[in-house]
C-alpha cells in the first residue's frame, strides 16, 4: 500500500515540518516513509520519531517505495540533487491531480530543474527558515504549473501551522532565502557580538546574553505592533549628543549598514547559482 508522505532526506529542517505533521495527527506515523542517507543514520533518526514510522537508508532495496506517497519532501542537499538525474520518476499520468506531489526545500533549486527531474511529479518550491522549529518560522512558496487546489491546500497545512507562509512569485525566493533563512545566522552573529560588547562594559556574560535577546526580541515587536518604520524608531532613541548616537556614528564608520546590506545580496547571489546553470 503506498504510503501517504514520502521523505528524502530527513535532517533538521525535514523533522521541523514532519514532527508537528505527526503531533497533529495530520499523519499517523505508519502513513510516513522517510529514506536517510547512510545506514548508521537510521537508530539515532528512529528515535526523534514515534514507532511506526518507517526509515530506511538510501542503499535499501525498498528505498524506492518513497516515490509512491501521494506528497513527498525533498529536503536533501542541493549537492545531491544529481545523484537522481537519469532516473525514471515519469509516470506518465496526464492528470496532475492524481500524480505525486514533490515539495522541494532545496536552496536555490529552481522549479525548472525540478520539474525535468521528476516529470512524472507536480512540483512545489518552499523555502522554510528555521524558527519553524520552534512554530515560529517564516515560508516562501512557489508554484508549478498544474499544481491543484487540493494540493496547494495539502502543502499550506504543512507549513501554516509551524511559520508564517508567503506564496511568491519564484524570481523572489533567493532573496526572501537570503533574509529569511540566512538572516537567522546575521542575527546570532550581532547577539554575539553585542553581548560580547556588553561583557566588555562591565555586565556578567548570562545577563548579557539574556539582555541582547530581549532586546531584540522586544524592539522587533514593537516596530511591528506600531508599524513604525526603523528610522523612527532609532530617531526616537538617538538624542542629540547622546550615547545612541555616538555608538550609530561609530557603527556608520564601520560600514555595518553596508555590510549587512551586501550580506543579503551575496547569500541571494549564491542561492541561484545552486541550481547548477539551469
Amino acid at each position: 500500500m503506498p504510503y501517504s508522505l514520502g521523505v528524502v532526506g530527513l535532517g533538521r529542517m525535514a523533522q521541523a515540518v514532519v514532527l508537528p505533521l505527526i503531533e497533529r495527527k495530520d499523519f499517523l506515523p505508519n502513513e510516513i516513509f522517510a529514506v536517510v542517507g547512510r545506514k548508521e543514520s537510521v537508530p539515532s533518526v528512529a528515535e526523534k520519531f514515534p514507532k511506526g514510522m518507517r526509515i530506511v537508508s538510501s542503499d535499501d532495496p525498498i528505498a524506492e517505495d518513497v516515490w509512491n506517497a501521494a506528497i513527498q519532501l525533498l529536503a536533501i542537499k542541493p549537492q545531491q540533487l544529481p545523484l537522481f538525474e537519469g532516473k525514471n520518476f515519469n509516470f506518465d499520468n496526464p492528470n496532475p491531480s492524481s500524480r505525486p506531489l514533490l515539495i522541494s526545500v532545496l536552496a536555490g533549486v529552481t522549479l525548472k530543474r525540478l520539474q525535468k527531474i521528476f516529470p512524472g511529479h507536480v512540483c512545489v518550491r518552499s523555502v522554510p527558515n528555521i524558527p519553524v522549529l520552534v512554530g515560529a518560522g517564516l515560508t516562501g512558496l512557489a508554484w508549478a504549473e498544474g499544481v491543484t487546489e487540493k494540493q496547494r491546500s495539502s502543502v499550506m497545512k504543512i507549513f501554516n501551522p509551524i511559520s508564517e507562509v508567503f506564496e511568491l512569485p519564484e524570481v523572489q525566493l533567493d532573496a526572501f532565502l537570503a533574509l529569511t533563512s540566512s538572516g537567522p545566522a546575521y542575527v546570532s552573529l550581532m547577539i554575539e557580538a553585542l553581548a560580547d560588547g556588553a561583557v566588555a562594559a562591565g555586565l556578567p556574560r548570562h545577563l548579557a546574553y539574556r539582555l541582547t535577546h530581549k532586546m531584540l526580541s522586544g524592539t522587533a515587536l514593537f516596530l511591528n505592533e506600531k508599524a513604525m518604520h526603523p528610522s523612527e524608531l532609532k530617531d526616537m532613541v538617538a538624542s542629540p549628543g547622546g550615547t545612541t548616537i555616538t555608538a550609530l556614528r561609530h557603527l556608520e564608520m564601520a560600514g555595518v549598514r553596508s555590510a549587512l546590506m551586501e550580506a543579503v545580496v551575496v547569500a541571494a547571489e549564491r542561492s541561484r547559482s545552486l541550481n547548477g546553470g539551469e
